[in-house]
This record gives C-alpha cells, sequence and structure tokens, in this order.
C-alpha cells in the first residue's frame, strides 16, 4: 500500500487504505515531453441508482490480482496509444466517506487526445475488470455490489 510515487517507471499503481494523493499523481504525472495531463477523480456521493442519503462507501479488493490487472490495464492502454507518457491507477479500499477519492486515474501523453482515449479506456477497463467489490451504506441500509457487475477480461472490453 505504498503511495510514494515511482522513480525509475513510467507506471504508478497501487491499493491503499490512506486517502489518495491528487497533487503527488498530478505532479508525478507530467513529463517535459507530454503536453497533456488528463486525470480522473472518482469520489463518493451522496447518491446512488435511487438510493439518497448515501453516506459511504467500502472497498475491498484481492490486491495481488488488482494489481496484476492494473499492470495489464496499464500495458493494454501503451499498446493502444503508444505515445502515452505516465500512467496512474489508484484505488481506495476500506471505508470511503462522502467527497473523498475512491479511485485516481492520470494519464499523460503529447497530445490531449490521446491522453483523454487512454484515460477514458483505463478507468472504464479497471471499472469492468478489477476484482474490487463494494459495500454501499445510505439511510436506511447497506449492500453489497448494489451496481455489481460480473469481472470481465481486458480483451473484452471495447474501447
Amino acid at each position: 500500500m505504498n503511495l510514494q510515487p515511482p522513480s525509475a517507471t513510467n507506471s504508478w499503481t497501487a491499493l491503499s487504505s490512506l486517502a489518495l494523493p491528487v497533487g503527488p499523481v498530478v505532479e508525478w504525472a507530467v513529463r517535459d515531453d507530454c503536453g497533456a495531463l488528463v486525470l480522473f477523480n472518482g469520489t463518493t456521493r451522496d447518491h446512488a441508482g435511487g438510493r439518497e442519503g448515501v453516506t459511504r462507501l467500502e472497498y475491498e479488493a484481492y490486491e495481488e490480482p488488482t494489481l496484476r490487472r492494473f499492470a495489464e490495464i496499464d500495458e493494454a492502454a501503451r499498446g493502444r496509444w503508444p505515445a502515452v507518457g505516465r500512467v496512474a491507477l489508484l484505488h481506495r479500499v476500506g471505508v470511503v466517506e462522502v467527497g473523498e477519492s475512491a479511485v485516481l486515474v492520470a494519464v499523460s501523453a503529447p497530445h490531449r487526445s490521446d491522453a483523454f482515449e487512454a484515460a477514458r479506456y483505463c478507468i472504464d477497463t479497471l471499472k469492468q475488470t478489477a476484482p474490487i467489490w463494494k459495500l454501499e451504506t445510505w439511510n436506511g441500509g447497506s449492500a453489497w455490489g448494489t451496481d455489481a457487475q460480473e469481472i470481465r477480461r481486458i480483451e473484452e472490453v471495447s474501447r
């Protein structure tokens, strides 16, 4: 659960029970040869799927398979957009209160089109393929996987 930016690589993947480091991710993702940086910061909101009063989410993940999947997503994105510079995929585990970051995806590239497309691919693929589960708590109840979907292989995700 190390949240220190890597120094010798262009990929940063992590699961953490600590607050996600939005500023350091942005700073790390900037490269001199990349004029575009796209950050997706998924936060816990106060409602979901007809349920008002969401108070928190709680995430669980199988660490080793999840981090392996994050690396595969990174590799697949670089295969589709070879100009991509840096990719960060970080996800919280444990309790995430309303307003806190649950997932960060950052992609830098020389041009905005590659950065936008690769970032969209990374978050969509992460949501569809990573073994991460969510307990949602709202006024009046809680449930695991209220929006659950079958975990898919990366090759099954279209861009």
